[in-house]
């Protein structure tokens, strides 16, 4: 007797083949959905409509699901787990809010801490770490051939590449310009580098620190007996540089807010950091409401280049003014000439905030008062940006930062500066009022 004979059968096996079926699909769909998750989040800047309607479409499953992707994300020893060596503690870095600011805002005012990676302290830790490896691929660098680093700095990517070639296999050899904080050289030094502080001079000069260091590693390799070799990391033109951030900051920041952030505030030496963010938050994330402003400090010719598309005035062309150096007192950020990291991601920078050394050291000493944060005056300037930017949108935003460094590299200079101007002697209370800016 055939199956279709018994109906109660028949229906019995039915039941069972849908039954089966729908497992496989839920197994294959299990697999499948957080890469959907990943594209929608990715595709889509989610606001505050988008997230209150993910919440009430998750109500079938009881809990809102949160689905997350760690694959982009760089690879780090989890909770209670060991890294392999000093480059475990680079990246992901803690993103906090720094509360004084936004209470005088109204805004959300988040900065990522940066000074927390725990080769150099600062940024440059990422920047050398892609700048070394990148080298390791292309040969120009073998471990404990007795090949050595030459850079030309102001002193944070030296330190991070000083720390990193000792502890993969080879010398440093920083070139600086002898106005930079003493710290900062006795530091290389500590750590085993040769240094160079040599005169302030324009680019176009060969005696200028970064052309300098260029020149030493080319005689390294041409006069080597032994087969090592220089190796000029070349920072303010490797693509190494913004790809560092590409790949790691961004991405960090974009999964810290939950993709929730309306600014990204950044000040530029090199250019590496607010261009590698900006690529990633507007063209990887596709989040091109995200507003992308440059912090630049006083004598800096990057603030012009955004608000005007020059450098300089009409009188003085771009490409033919020798300047010696920027007229500020701040280190790390700020430049007269257009770096190809800069170039990178300069069409997605949309705004520009300059400040003044007197904003940039009343902001330190307000940090420290308010939320007991030390840091350096590249931190400073983006600082007051921030506050600028947040002033400039709705009450509620989240504008991101970046903290460089510690106040720590910056004691013989810019915190002897902060004393003079008897900062220390009287607490401030109006936020606003010490910055010189409109409520």
């Amino acid at each position: 007797m055939s199956l279709s004979d018994h109906p109660k059968a028949y229906g019995s096996a039915a039941v069972a083949l849908a039954f089966t079926a729908g497992i496989l699909v839920t197994l294959g769909f299990k697999d499948l959905y957080p890469d959907l998750e990943y594209r929608y989040q990715r595709r889509q800047r989610p606001s505050q409509a988008r997230l209150a309607d993910r919440r009430r479409s998750s109500m079938f499953w009881g809990q809102p699901v949160k689905l997350e992707d760690h694959e982009s994300q760089p690879q780090s020893p989890s909770p209670g787990q060991p890294g392999v060596g000093i480059e475990s503690c680079i990246g992901n870095t803690p993103l906090i809010e720094i509360s004084s600011l936004s209470r005088a805002t109204g805004r959300i005012i988040l900065a990522k801490a940066e000074f927390l990676n725990g080769a150099g302290n600062s940024p440059k830790d990422r920047v050398a770490l892609n700048m070394i490896r990148e080298a390791e691929k292309a040969g120009l660098l073998v471990p404990h051939r007795g090949d050595t680093i030459y850079e030309g700095t102001v002193g944070s990517t030296g330190i991070s590449l000083a720390t990193l070639a000792r502890a993969r296999g080879y010398k440093a050899h920083i070139c600086m310009p002898d106005d930079q904080a003493l710290e900062k050289s006795d530091l290389l030094h500590h750590l085993g580098a040769a240094v160079e502080r040599v005169p302030v001079a324009p680019i176009t000069s060969p005696d200028h620190f970064v052309n300098l260091a260029r020149r030493r590693a080319e005689a390294h390799t041409a006069d080597s007996t032994d087969a090592s070799r220089g190796f000029f990391a070349n920072q303010f033109e490797s693509e190494a540089n913004w790809h560092a951030h590409l790949e790691t900051t961004g991405p960090e920041i974009w999964k810290q807010t939950g993709g929730e952030l309306d600014a990204f505030v950044a000040g530029a030496g090199t250019g590496g950091t607010v261009t590698g963010v900006a690529r990633y938050l507007k063209l990887e994330a596709e989040a091109s409401a995200v507003q992308v402003v440059l912090a630049d400090p006083q004598g800096s010719g990057l603030y012009n280049k955004i608000k005007h598309g020059v450098m300089y005035s009409n009188t003085e062309r771009e490409g033919t003014r020798r300047r010696q150096q920027v007229d500020s007192m701040v280190e790390g950020i700020g430049i007269t000439r257009v770096t190809e990291n800069f170039e990178a991601g300069r069409d997605l920078v949309d705004d520009a905030v300059k400040v003044t050394d007197e904003q940039a050291c009343r902001m330190a000493r307000w940090l420290v008062e308010n939320d007991g944060i030390f840091v350096g005056s590249s931190s400073s300037v983006n600082c007051v940006a921030a506050v600028v930017t947040a002033m400039g949108l709705p009450e509620g935003s989240r504008v991101v930062t970046v903290l460089c460094d510690s106040g720590t590299r910056h004691l013989s200079k810019f915190w002897k500066k902060i004393k003079e101007m008897g900062l220390e002697e009287n607490e401030a209370s109006d936020l606003f009022h010490e910055l010189g800016i409109s409520a």
